[in-house]
């Protein structure tokens, strides 16, 4: 049933969804243009897709602690990695689109909330090198393995943090000015959700983005993306269908795109 509801909500979005053709926002046809639907291969990725096909054959099994709404999939205690690496890490049309929009705004500071085993951390940390990373993960054992991958792919800009996002966010929170960038890649509650994009707006400048992932995972983080959609701080949204993207430009009319990726 939930992958009915899923494909019947993609199509919805296929319907209506826009290409920068059918866009008269400047600031927005200009970042379709050359963020969103720039597909060109880049080097630096060709060491973490390889990392990924290795993943997609371990054999090792995590036990999972799994601090936020579960599994789509299945909600099993132990998992072999190849199981995680299939079903729990962004593909890499998704990461590197991810790791694109970090490498246009160039934010000084980026948290991302679910490590997962650091592919999407990895991306992150290539494409903008001098930028503070902070990553959490509520899974010990998966964190491990995070951690190996990264330090093999050399991505020596972050921080891996290990806990509950409710206990680690508002720490991170307290010792920073401003927030650049953050991913929430993890905990799909409402409540919780919700909770973050609430704690991070203090924080938030007007060149600053959050970007939402599986916004229509449920019923409960559609609701999530039509109230921060109508927040009043909010300008612009980006509907991808897989993940949402936030900007808080001043300057902007404010606007909902559904785009076609």
């Amino acid at each position: 049933m939930l992958n009915l509801q899923l494909a019947k909500a993609f199509l919805k979005h296929r319907l209506y969804a826009k290409t920068r053709h059918g866009v008269h926002s400047p600031f927005v046809y200009r970042f379709l243009d050359i963020v969103i639907y720039d597909f060109k291969p880049r080097k630096e990725f060709k060491a973490i897709e390889k990392l990924r096909e290795e993943l997609l054959q371990d054999e090792r099994i995590v036990a999972i602690t799994d601090l936020g709404a579960g599994s789509q999939i299945n909600n099993k205690k132990h998992k072999p990695v190849k199981e995680l690496a299939k079903n729990a890490l962004k593909s890499a049309r998704l990461a590197q689109l991810i790791s694109r929009i970090a490498a246009d705004i160039k934010p000084a500071n980026m948290i991302e909330l679910g490590t997962c085993l650091g592919i999407t951390t990895a991306y992150l940390s290539k494409a903008v090198p001098n930028a503070q990373i902070i990553t959490i993960e509520g899974c010990p054992q998966t964190a491990q393995i995070a951690k190996e991958n990264l330090e093999r792919l050399q991505a020596n800009n972050l921080e891996l943090l290990i806990g509950n996002f409710d206990d680690r966010l508002p720490e991170i929170l307290q010792k920073i000015d401003t927030l650049d960038f953050l991913f929430v890649d993890g905990n799909h509650r409402k409540d919780a959700t919700l909770r973050y994009f609430y704690q991070c707006l203090p924080k938030i400048t007007e060149n600053s983005i959050i970007i939402f992932d599986d916004i229509y995972w449920s019923k409960e983080m559609q609701q999530v993306w039509e109230e921060i959609k109508n927040h009043p701080e909010v300008t612009i949204t980006m509907d991808l269908f897989w993940i949402g993207l936030v900007f808080f430009k001043k300057n902007q009319a404010k606007e909902h795109f559904k785009i076609k990726f």
